[in-house]
């Protein structure tokens, strides 16, 4: 089998273990700016903690001006328990800011100009484009890393944007982000970051490279 074989049989079967999967930070859809925001927050920090720090967040700053405004100090305030808090402010702000004043408020759907925004590196770039524009995406989080590792579908490759390109010959397009997404509720799940993940009760336990390992 080859890889792009292997990848579209695993795409298939976690299709069907975990149908309804979507991104795990909480955000309206009409709201992209806060999906950023979240995004940032989660950087060394669960999603669920930062599910519930955002709603204070949020009840005291509404939109992407509010947050412009905002002196970065009352930002990190409200997010130190997510880390990193002075940096985290720091990014947010600045962010908003540019949100803001170039681009009307919007996020843009611009991979690029999404890079160049405070905070936002790759990963984050291809959620956005992924989850808010429909487009194309592979988001290498810590779970797609693992896990494409084990699955056998990239050999040995750790550095997020090499597990990113190496992904993008074998995943097509269409599938990516949605596939990504399954990768975060499998490795919570199944494949977790322990010694021995729970490979008895895997759905791919049969092509993957290293079951029970």
């Amino acid at each position: 089998m080859t890889k792009k074989q292997l990848a579209l049989e695993i795409i298939e079967r976690l299709r069907t273990a975990y149908p309804d999967a979507d991104c795990t930070l909480d955000y309206d859809h009409s709201e992209a700016w806060k999906l950023l925001v979240g995004v940032r927050l989660a950087a060394q920090c669960t999603d669920e903690r930062v599910n519930i720090v955002v709603k204070d967040l949020y009840a005291k700053f509404p939109d992407v001006n509010a947050l412009a405004e905002a002196d970065p100090q009352e930002i990190e305030a409200i997010v130190r328990p997510c880390g990193l808090g002075k940096s985290k402010a720091r990014d947010i702000s600045a962010c908003m800011r540019i949100l803001r004043d170039e681009y009307h408020g919007e996020v843009p759907d611009d991979f690029d100009a999404l890079l160049k925004l405070p905070g936002v590196g790759r990963k984050s770039a291809n959620l956005i484009m992924g989850d808010v524009f429909g487009k194309p995406a592979i988001v290498t989080d810590t779970h797609c890393i693992r896990l494409v590792n084990r699955m056998g579908l990239v050999d040995g490759i750790k550095e997020p944007k090499k597990v990113e390109m190496a992904l993008w010959k074998i995943i097509p397009p269409e599938e990516g982000s949605s596939f990504c997404h399954r990768l975060v509720y499998h490795g919570r799940e199944i494949c977790t970051a322990r010694t021995a993940p729970y490979c008895d009760r895997c759905c791919l336990f049969d092509i993957c490279k290293k079951r029970g390992v």
